[in-house]
């Protein structure tokens, strides 16, 4: 459901997170195939870094993957490696598929078009992954440098707040390193001004909004709003006539 509702809504794709969350292989495979049917990309944020589980990903469907702590030029490489075919990287070649429609058309095409529609994103939230940002961003292969703003503001030693300098550094840093090598970066946003702010600095990778959020605040805001607004006008309603029992 959720795909179909964010497709309708215009967004991109969606961050399926499953490092913070459990999913096995079928599940996995359920939830791409329906970002397929609402015509979304998916972005997997994936839980092991094995070469060929990675690239299980995208023989489900995935558009790509959200890695966590990629912190050296080492751990970028090895996920060109798995994702890529050659001449950039030694992905297995299967083609049989959702993401080569099941091998319908063969795969002549298939190893180039792959390599350039799938979409690698490293999420850089250490000091060692600052410190190397420029070597990370100079792999080929690697599409974006984002920012995991809790991690890196947990080891920067400062509050999760955009307005901290240390964060500004920090995001001028890597929104520069992606600039200089001809990549994108983003970050996660919660509002239309700083949305407008990071664009302005050349980030077109935002994530905004999350399920949890959704039912959140939903759960505060509209419904509790609809039950205490319910309460209120049955506190002024006039008393029913005759007796009260």
């Amino acid at each position: 459901m959720y795909p179909a509702h964010a497709a309708q809504a215009g967004y991109d794709g969606i961050w399926l997170d499953n490092e913070h969350n459990t999913w096995d292989n079928r599940e996995m495979q359920r939830l791409i195939a329906m970002h397929h049917l609402a015509d979304i990309d998916c972005i997997v944020r994936p839980t092991v870094l094995g070469k060929t589980q990675l690239y299980q990903l995208l023989e489900m469907g995935a558009t790509g993957v959200l890695v966590p702590h990629v912190s050296t030029v080492e751990a970028a490489r090895h996920l060109v490696d798995a994702l890529k075919f050659p001449p950039l990287g030694q992905r297995g070649l299967d083609g049989a598929g959702l993401d080569n429609n099941f091998y319908l058309s063969g795969t002549e095409k298939y190893p180039a078009e792959a390599n350039r529609e799938t979409l690698i994103a490293v999420q850089i939230e250490t000091l060692e992954a600052l410190e190397n940002v420029e070597a990370i961003a100079a792999v080929k292969g690697v599409d974006v440098l984002f920012i995991g703003p809790g991690d890196l503001a947990l080891r920067l030693g400062c509050p999760l707040n955009w307005a901290e300098p240390k964060m500004q550094a920090a995001q001028a840093r890597i929104a520069a390193a992606a600039a200089r090598h001809g990549i994108h970066w983003g970050r996660p946003s919660g509002n239309p001004e700083d949305m407008a702010a990071i664009m302005a600095q050349g980030a077109r990778f935002i994530a905004h909004g999350s399920d949890f959020e959704a039912v959140a605040y939903s759960m505060q805001q509209r419904y509790r709003a609809n039950f205490e607004k319910a309460l209120g006008l049955h506190a002024r309603a006039p008393a029913p006539a005759g007796k009260a029992y």
